[in-house]
């Protein structure tokens, strides 16, 4: 098993090399939550995730001759750019296997650090196959994001971190996919403070170290599916699981509708810009999935490499969700004068038009009638409230979509 030195060994390799990420407390979320809640910020560091720590940890350790040879890895993106960093910084090749559906914004990252990248397989596991068989076929370091001692000495790093600016929290909560961070942060964290409670949050997609830790048995998904692609793994590592269940004291799960909810609180409230998968020890904070009150909780954000069209997605529900948009289908006579009729009413509501699109040739349509699907800006659920009321004093037919 890993212990406190090897994590600490970690930290001296690290030093110097990797941000000291900022851990600050958030007043709003903690007087929202009833509870005093920091923030560790990882998200902001180098290559945008705590994963830099593991990989150079790993590559720090290789002999020369493993460095000549390559490295290679799979990753779902952030480990990809750790290792591809590393890697460059030691002067070593690394071949990175990513899944093909891998956003963009990750791809480049790796490719910046000068690393080959090998898009392959529908999720990180089919990526992690083909990986191992270039591996064996090449003769070079395969570098496991996660089963790894070196790895999960490099992520229990953040632990120390920490713990060396506040060391009387009562709970840390970090995100799960193949349990790597949670098991090194939890073997740094307990060693120190044996009292200190860990909490794992998978997402409800990716939900199989959840399954297994409740089985206590390795337990494997059929498919993953979640905006968390960063914790999207299907299957679980035996070893991983004995990490968990030895360090970890409750594992709970969040919805994407929950993630998206807290990466858009992060981005509007405290200003970060955080990937799924690093949103969801806020998300379980937000929804109350376990008991934190009155407590002192440290919640890990563990990147913000976020795919920009899908951060652009969630921005545009979670405004509709909190009442700031508005997008309805409007049935009206197709006549001279009448969409004119409908815009007045909206202007004497204060509501602004952002989109419309005008529809007659619909065949759900009658003859002599229109669609007109529209988007609102609005002043919350009274304003929007105000709206409904005016459209069917006026006799227009309408839904929200």
């Amino acid at each position: 098993m890993i212990t406190l030195n090897d994590i600490k060994k970690a930290k001296t390799r690290l030093d110097g090399v990797i941000q000291d990420t900022p851990l600050t407390f958030a007043p709003n979320l903690s007087k929202q939550l009833d509870a005093q809640i920091y923030l560790k910020k990882e998200n902001l560091q180098i290559t945008g995730s705590f994963k830099i720590r593991g990989a150079f940890n790993k590559v720090a350790t290789l002999t020369q001759e493993q460095k000549d040879a390559g490295v290679v890895a799979a990753s779902a993106g952030n480990h990809a750019q750790g290792l591809a960093f590393s890697a460059q910084y030691f002067n070593c090749k690394a071949t990175i296997f990513m899944p093909e559906a891998t956003p963009l914004t990750k791809v480049s990252g790796v490719k910046a650090y000068n690393a080959e990248v090998v898009l392959t397989g529908q999720n990180y596991d089919e990526a992690y196959a083909a990986a191992m068989a270039y591996t064996k076929a090449n003769n070079k370091v395969f570098v496991h994001p996660f089963a790894d001692n070196d790895v999960i000495a490099g992520q229990g790093s953040i632990a120390l971190d920490i713990y060396n600016e506040l060391n009387d929290y009562d709970i840390l909560v970090v995100p799960i996919g193949g349990g790597g961070l949670i098991s090194g942060a939890a073997i740094a964290a307990k060693a120190l403070n044996p009292k200190l409670r860990i909490v794992g949050v998978v997402a409800s997609g990716a939900r199989a170290m959840k399954e297994s830790y409740e089985a206590k048995n390795a337990i494997d998904s059929m498919a993953v599916k979640t905006i968390a692609d960063g914790i999207a793994v299907r299957d679980v590592t035996p070893k991983m699981l004995n990490y968990v269940l030895e360090y970890v004291d409750q594992i709970v799960e969040v919805s994407d509708n929950e993630i998206a909810n807290a990466i858009l609180f992060l981005l509007e409230k405290q200003k970060l810009v955080v990937e799924g998968a690093g949103a969801v020890s806020v998300a379980a904070l937000m929804h109350n999935v376990f008991d934190f009150k009155n407590k002192k909780v440290v919640a890990v954000l563990s990147g913000g490499n976020i795919d920009v069209t899908m951060l652009s997605l969630i921005i545009e529900k979670g405004l509709v969700k909190s009442n700031r948009k508005m997008n309805l289908i409007v049935t009206l006579i197709d006549k001279p004068g009448s969409l004119k009729h409908l815009t007045t009413i909206f202007q004497e509501c204060d509501a602004n038009i952002v989109q419309i699109d005008y529809d007659r040739n619909s065949v759900k349509l009658d003859f002599g009638q229109a669609n007109v699907t529209i988007a609102l800006e609005t002043k919350g659920e009274a304003h929007q409230c105000n709206i409904r009321e005016q459209l069917s004093l006026n006799g227009y037919k309408f839904k929200e979509i």
